[in-house]
């Protein structure tokens, strides 16, 4: 048998959403979303391009559906540049510049069998953008749980700091989905919706010992932390039950298609033990750095966490979490009675609905006396790009 330690604060564990920095609809910007048709004829469609020949351009839509377009020899094409915003600023370009992967709008109002413009927006340009905002968002962000609100400012934990972030008039706010933390699922928000308790993303200019932002961008969201051991897993109902570690309470969690299942290897899970604990042999990883795990996991700089009091706990989970996303993805089916687990679930009225879940996890919520636990930082923003690793949201 080993020690639970019922404090664990792990929300990065949503670092599994895979967060793209800029969703396709953002990609495209407010004035190509306002070239959509609301009702789109067959020579008018908006997507992503599957198939293109001389003759036709065949889109993936947001609803999911494949669409073949046909396209008039003579059709004008204009390629716009990631965040450009007017038709004017675009640049001619020729249908055959366009690749599968391609963001497009095809046809314009008036258009019926045949599209007679092509926008385009390349994938290649989206791309290095979404890998500019990457590094931004590792250099000037921070993540936390927001501790107060006061006013137009908050107080954030980010593994042992406290952060003062300062919104102006220009600060963009953004809100997560109830049930999900994909950054393209999240829609526009506002201060009034912040509250103590939630997850926070800040990207903003920081005080030089990093103790206070004044934020350009945040994004936010309410998630419930469950961390227990199982006790009952159905695989066709879709559902694992526990005991909670922090509120003491029997809780049923639902898993969907859409959660995230990954299992952290016995060997990796003993190292980050070890590491979140300096006073074990060998010390754990140096401040400076240290060697990855197999495997490796990104860097960035700006981390919260380091040294200092639960500095140790801080950096093991800041790793950890950057490890999520290249562990191997699994089932409820995988799920067995006895396996420690750390969720990120979405609360409901009485149930809740699991983002992530990862098992394996008994080291880590092994805590000898006296030993701060391992918390893994909040997800934030700069994210790997889809199907990328965690190098950070």
């Amino acid at each position: 048998m080993f020690k639970v330690h019922p404090n664990q604060a792990f929300a990065r564990l949503a670092l599994s959403m895979s967060l793209a920095l800029v969703s396709n609809a953002a990609i495209l910007g407010t004035a190509l979303r306002a070239q959509a048709p609301a009702a789109a004829s067959p020579a008018r469609q908006s997507g992503t391009v599957k198939a293109i020949d001389s003759a036709s351009i065949t889109v993936v839509t947001a609803a999911g559906a494949q669409v073949s377009v046909p396209v008039a020899p003579d059709a004008t094409v204009l390629q716009l540049a990631p965040g450009q915003t007017k038709l004017s600023d675009g640049q001619p370009a020729k249908l055959a510049d366009i690749v599968v992967g391609d963001k497009v709008i095809v046809g314009k109002p008036g258009d019926t069998d045949t599209a007679s413009r092509v926008i385009v927006m390349k994938s290649s340009d989206i791309a290095a953008r979404n890998a500019a905002e990457q590094a931004d968002w590792q250099k000037r962000g921070t993540s936390g749980l927001i501790k107060s609100v006061d006013g137009t400012a908050f107080t954030v934990t980010a593994g042992s700091k406290t952060v003062k972030v300062e919104t102006t008039p220009k600060t963009i706010f953004r809100r997560y989905a109830a049930d999900s933390v994909k950054f393209q699922d999240s829609t526009a928000g506002t201060l009034a919706q912040i509250h103590p308790g939630d997850q926070l993303s800040v990207r903003g200019d920081k005080s030089a010992d990093g103790a206070n932002i004044t934020a350009e961008e945040v994004v936010t969201g309410t998630f419930a932390n469950l961390s227990g051991v199982l006790t009952a897993v159905n695989p066709a109902a879709g559902t694992v039950s526990f005991k909670d570690l922090a509120s003491k309470k029997v809780v049923t969690v639902k898993l969907t298609a859409n959660s995230d299942v990954r299992k952290l290897p016995a060997q990796a899970a003993a190292m980050f033990a070890q590491r979140g604990n300096p006073s074990a042999a060998g010390g754990g990883a140096p401040a400076g750095g240290g060697a990855p795990p197999a495997g490796g996991y990104g860097g960035g700089q700006g981390r919260p966490g380091g040294a200092g009091p639960g500095g140790g706990s801080a950096r093991a989970g800041m790793d950890l979490s950057r490890m999520l996303a290249r562990l191997p993805t699994g089932t409820v089916a995988d799920l067995k009675n006895g396996d420690a687990v750390m969720i990120v679930a979405s609360p409901g009225a009485d149930s809740y609905t699991a983002i992530t879940l990862l098992s394996g996890v008994e080291a880590l919520l092994t805590a000898p006396a006296g030993q701060a636990p391992i918390t893994l930082s909040p997800w934030n923003i700069g994210g790997a790009p889809e199907g990328g690793g965690g190098g950070q949201p």
